[in-house]
């Protein structure tokens, strides 16, 4: 989700009729693109190619997204991908060069390289606008990605609505129940019997879901960690309390959120360092670290993180406590 305020983009996109407006001529504009001035972000639209540079690729499609809304029919909406991306939600493995619309005449459009144009019902009511554009609502945006994603895909952007609260488990599921004749809409129930609002990234998504395929055991997530006092000392991404084992994530929104303003990198890592061996002290459980890399190797990973569940015996209760 946002760590911050989204970017505000509004006026970011310049039509081309609004440059021959301010007296530019056609050729002056391709001339402002190739010095490097101007961004041609699709036909007849652009931007600042400082500012575009600059942006994320999160930022850029969300830039796309208005330049498609700027040039498109009043009843278009931006659905699915972008719908997700404009909330904030976390998206992995998409085209995100390509924004996703909705009419809500019922209409499709015509085909464009850069733009998928879904066709079906799109009642007034399933639209809010979000940054000044219109989007679609979280709850059905849940389920339009559940539809054109692979589980583990889809997975990380509908944890991702539930952890923000912008929608519900139980939202969702029935309005999965409403719209089950959508097109591909069969693995919604999977992603949904494994979603879990309390997952904090994308990275987090991946991980339940590669415990899921790998027929792991399920540990908890967002364990919490108490000192001698019975005072919270940490959160652990997952833990096997029983047996005594905690798993950490590590990838980049993890360095991102928790590094103090200032800090170097290596600090941040000594820091974590000295936080481990707080929670293995406090508990006497062991810590499994796995990357997102790791990831892509699933088979290799799951057979190292069986062997240390199976070196493990049943641990009494430990200083941990489960979040409110």
């Amino acid at each position: 989700m946002w760590k911050n305020e989204p970017l505000d983009l509004t006026g970011v996109v310049v039509l081309r009729r609004e440059l021959l407006a301010a007296g530019y001529t056609d050729r002056q504009i391709r001339t402002r693109v190739k010095t490097g001035e101007l961004h041609h972000i699709r036909h007849g639209s652009y931007c600042d190619a400082t500012l575009w540079h600059s942006l994320s690729a999160e930022d850029q499609h969300r830039v796309r997204a208005r330049a498609v809304l700027a040039r498109s029919h009043p009843s278009t909406v931006l659905t699915h991908v972008s719908s997700a991306i404009e909330q904030g939600a976390p998206v992995w493995g998409h085209d995100l060069t390509k924004v996703h619309t909705t009419r809500t005449d019922g209409r499709a459009g015509r085909k464009e390289a850069d733009r998928v144009q879904h066709a079906g019902t799109m009642p007034a009511y399933h639209v809010k606008e979000v940054n000044g554009v219109p989007v679609s609502l979280a709850t059905r945006c849940a389920v339009e990605m559940t539809t054109i994603s692979t589980v583990e895909s889809a997975l990380i952007t509908v944890d991702g609505l539930l952890h923000a609260g912008l929608t519900t488990t139980n939202g969702v599921r029935q309005f999965a129940h409403r719209t089950r004749w959508w097109p591909n809409s069969l693995r919604t129930t999977v992603v949904l019997r494994l979603a879990d609002r309390r997952r904090e990234s994308a990275g987090e998504s991946r991980t339940a879901y590669f415990f899921y395929m790998q027929g792991l055991l399920k540990p908890e997530p967002q364990v919490v960690i108490v000192d001698e006092y019975g005072v919270e000392f940490a959160r652990v991404d997952f833990a096997w309390v029983e047996l005594g084992v905690f798993l950490e994530f590590d990838g980049r929104i993890k360095y991102e959120r928790f590094r103090r303003e200032g800090e170097t990198l290596e600090a941040f890592l000594l820091r974590e360092k000295a936080r481990e061996e707080r929670i293995c002290q406090l508990t006497g459980w062991v810590c499994i670290r796995i990357t997102w890399a790791q990831l892509d190797a699933p088979r290799l990973l799951a057979g190292r993180i069986r062997k240390i569940l199976a070196s493990r015996t049943i641990t009494p209760a430990s200083s941990h406590r489960d979040p409110a």
